[in-house]
């Protein structure tokens, strides 16, 4: 699972996101490679996808990573073609469903 210590940013000279992090876990690390492997997603997309479900704004995932809140925006468009959704709650909700399928298989 991707974690988000304070520390890293810092250590990346990036400014700090200004609060403290949602400690939501979604998907656990099987699941999140199920889903990159199934809809190709690059290792940034991933990541990003990763943040957003952890409930941050694109805004913050660019500070996080820095990169310019564009270059969010953009993985975030071929996030939503290659999964087939418009919206980032459409994705979240493919993803746990999907990953909920993957779970009841090895059951």
């Amino acid at each position: 699972m991707l974690q988000l210590p304070n520390s890293q940013a810092e250590n990346m000279g990036c400014s700090d996101v200004g609060y403290k992090q949602p400690d939501i876990i979604l998907l656990n690390e099987k699941q999140w490679t199920y889903v990159q492997n199934r809809y190709n997603l690059t290792p940034r997309e991933r990541q990003i996808a990763e943040l957003v479900c952890k409930g941050l704004r694109n805004g913050n995932i660019a500070k996080y990573l820095c990169i310019k809140p564009g270059t969010v925006k953009t993985h975030m468009r071929n996030i939503y073609r290659k999964v087939h959704v418009k919206s980032k709650i459409a994705m979240l909700l493919r993803f746990v469903t999907d990953s909920r399928d993957l779970s009841d298989s090895f059951v």
